[in-house]
C-alpha cells in the first residue's frame, strides 16, 4: 500500500515538473513574438494617428517625472486614466512637430481600454487608435468605427465631453447608442491625454 502510494506520488511529481517545464518552455517561445507584435501594433497606431511624422522617439520619463504627471492627472479628475508611453513625433529633419501618447483608461465596461491618440504642438488633435478594447459587441464595440473615432480628429479644445442630443460644438461628441459608459470612458481617456499634452508641452 505505502509503496502504491509513493509510486503514485512520485508519478505526479514528474507530470507537474514536466508540464512546468513544457509550459515555461513554450512561454519563452511564444513571449518574444507576442512582444513584436504588440511593438508593430503600436507603431502602426502611432502612424495612424500621426500620418505626417516621418519617425518617432520616446519622451523617457524618470520614476519622478512619471509620478508628477500621474499626480497631475490625478488633480485634473483622471485618476482611472494613466499615460503608458509618450512619444516626440519628428518630421523629416528631426524637428518636432507634436506627441503621440499611449492612454489607458480603467472605465471601460468590459475592462481596460488602451489606445493612441496624437497631438500636434498647437494641442490639434489628430486622431485615436484603439489598441485594446474588450466592450461590448454592437454596442461599445463601435469604440472602434470611424465614425466614433473621427470625432476626435482635427480638434482643437481644452477637453472633450460628450451629449446624447447631437453635437453642437467642436469639443463635443456624440455618444455611443447603449454604451455610454465607454463613451465616457473614452472621452475621459482622451481627456486625460490632452492633458498630459499640456503637462508635456510645460517642460518635464
Amino acid at each position: 500500500m505505502s509503496n502504491s502510494i509513493v509510486k503514485d506520488t512520485l508519478a505526479i511529481t514528474v507530470i507537474t515538473l514536466v508540464a512546468g517545464l513544457a509550459l515555461g518552455i513554450v512561454q519563452d517561445i511564444t513571449a518574444d513574438p507576442i512582444a513584436q507584435q504588440q511593438l508593430k501594433a503600436k507603431q502602426e497606431a502611432y502612424q495612424a494617428v500621426f500620418s505626417d511624422a516621418d519617425s518617432f522617439e520616446e519622451v523617457v520619463l524618470s520614476e519622478e517625472d512619471a509620478a508628477d504627471l500621474q499626480a497631475y492627472l490625478d488633480e485634473n479628475g483622471y485618476g482611472a486614466q494613466r499615460i503608458d508611453e509618450v512619444m516626440g513625433a519628428l518630421d523629416s529633419s528631426g524637428a518636432e512637430i507634436g506627441y503621440a501618447f499611449t492612454v489607458t483608461t480603467t472605465e471601460g465596461y468590459g475592462g481596460d481600454i488602451q489606445f493612441a491618440m496624437g497631438v500636434q504642438t498647437d494641442g490639434t488633435m489628430n486622431g485615436i487608435s484603439i489598441l485594446d478594447i474588450s466592450e461590448t459587441a454592437g454596442l461599445g464595440m463601435k469604440a472602434t468605427t470611424a465614425d466614433f473615432q473621427d470625432q476626435f480628429k482635427d480638434k482643437n479644445v481644452e477637453k472633450f465631453e460628450y451629449t446624447k442630443n447631437g453635437a453642437a460644438a467642436d469639443n463635443q461628441i456624440d455618444a455611443l447608442s447603449g454604451a455610454t459608459i465607454t463613451t465616457n470612458a473614452m472621452t475621459n481617456g482622451v481627456n486625460a491625454g490632452l492633458c498630459a499634452f499640456q503637462y508635456v508641452k510645460g517642460g518635464l
